[in-house]
């Protein structure tokens, strides 16, 4: 490697015309050039885990920024070699007369619970979304009778939105945890798994360049993590997949997933199909209209369901699987975890009933928002899908379970 493309200004000038730097990773190189663009948005565990020369660019680019939170926080590094830079661009920004806080006090050594540590707190997990977004709440031990507890925000799009850190008593986190999980809609984690969706969460963080909420770089200190560089994998499926998953309609039956609704434009284009099928110019028998009503309803579903998308559902249904098993349900459990193999890996025939469940869901709320207009309006004529569109109810036909009558 030649020097000039280590030396901290010449590989900062490359990166910021551009210029091809093959010696290091793709991803790395990418990330990097976008935080010597914006210094404020590198956090300090981010840079840590960028090869050395590229680490060193960034707090190049802090000195010549005239920024100081990165060289302060990075100069208590467990990585000699970066604290040492961290406090070189200190020395550099006080003597340009840049107000400086001083090297930062080496931080506290990482208490992150291990499974067979006696002070271990179980962490808490609320239930995922239609957005793909769940509370997780962490909480550490500190000398004394104390209890750091941070309570964050996770989107599986984004990483960490929202958090809050702060110190409990004891007393006051037991009542926390005794209330939440009484309440209901929250489950117990082990505190090594909690920390592996933290590190999954800030790895979303970076890799989709949204930036760290105040103190996540804290949080991730204390507990001893390191946000997880490569997108989650799911196991193949199983053999018994496939007939489990037939099931997988039943999913929507939960009180955490009934709520679950594709995103508006994807819901306004199966009210465009139904208005169709209902106003369109063919005299339909009931049965033609239920029939075409379903084909809508898997046309669409096929569609939104991309690759992209049958993985990022599949997390979703991975996540709640464990969800399921943690609140006695071991039979939706199992429903989860097959389907969620099967979309992740893409398999496509036969088609996911829990994709189809997800549109049908909708038109069952255009049918009750049409029996409720109907009723509210005696003798008006039918001016859209919301009052044309066949009524449901509780009796189930496969494969849609759609009943026109």
């Amino acid at each position: 490697m030649s020097s000039s493309s280590t030396d901290p200004r010449s590989l900062l000038d490359a990166l910021r015309a551009g210029a091809p730097l093959p010696a290091f990773p793709a991803e790395a190189v990418e990330s990097t050039r976008a935080w010597v663009r914006d210094v404020s948005q590198a956090a300090p565990a981010s840079v840590e885990s960028l090869p050395e020369p590229l680490a060193l660019a960034v707090l190049e680019a802090a000195v010549a920024a005239g920024h100081t939170a990165l060289p302060e926080s990075l100069s208590a590094s467990k990585v000699k070699p970066l604290a040492k830079a961290a406090k070189k661009a200190l020395y550099q920004l006080r003597s340009r007369g840049v107000a400086v806080a001083g090297p930062a006090r080496a931080a506290e050594p990482p208490r992150a619970a291990a499974p067979s540590s006696p002070e271990a707190l179980d962490a808490l997990a609320s239930a995922i979304t239609s957005e793909g977004e769940r509370a997780l709440v962490l909480a550490r031990p500190l000398r004394g009778a104390g209890v750091e507890v941070v309570q964050m925000q996770v989107s599986d799009e984004r990483g960490v939105v929202a958090l809050q850190l702060g110190d409990r008593s004891r007393g006051t986190w037991r009542k926390l945890v005794k209330d939440g999980l009484a309440h209901g809609g929250i489950v117990e984690l082990p505190s090594e798994e909690a920390t592996a969706l933290l590190a999954e969460a800030a790895g979303t963080n970076l890799r989709t360049r949204t930036p760290f909420p105040d103190g996540l770089d804290v949080v991730l200190r204390h507990f001893g993590v390191q946000p997880q560089q490569a997108p989650t994998e799911l196991p193949p499926p199983e053999p018994e997949d496939v007939r489990r998953a037939q099931e997988a309609d039943v999913l929507h039956d939960t009180v955490e997933l009934a709520s679950w609704l594709p995103p508006e434009s994807d819901v306004r284009t199966l009210v465009q199909k139904m208005d169709e099928v209902v106003h369109g110019p063919l005299s339909l028998s009931d049965v033609q209209r239920q029939e075409q009503l379903q084909a809508a309803v898997v046309s669409v579903a096929r569609d939104f369901f991309t690759p992209e998308v049958r993985q990022r559902y599949a997390l979703r249904l991975w996540r709640m699987a464990d969800y399921f098993a943690r609140s006695a349900r071991p039979r939706e459990a199992d429903i989860a975890r097959a389907e969620a193999r099967r979309l992740f890996h893409g398999a496509q025939e036969p088609f996911s009933r829990f994709a189809e469940r997800l549109f049908e869901k909708v038109l069952a709320l255009v049918a009750a928002a049409g029996a409720q207009a109907a009723g509210a309006r005696p003798g008006a004529d039918s001016g859209g899908p919301a009052e044309a569109a066949p009524a449901l109810t509780q009796e189930r036909r496969s494969p849609g379970g759609l009943i026109i009558p």
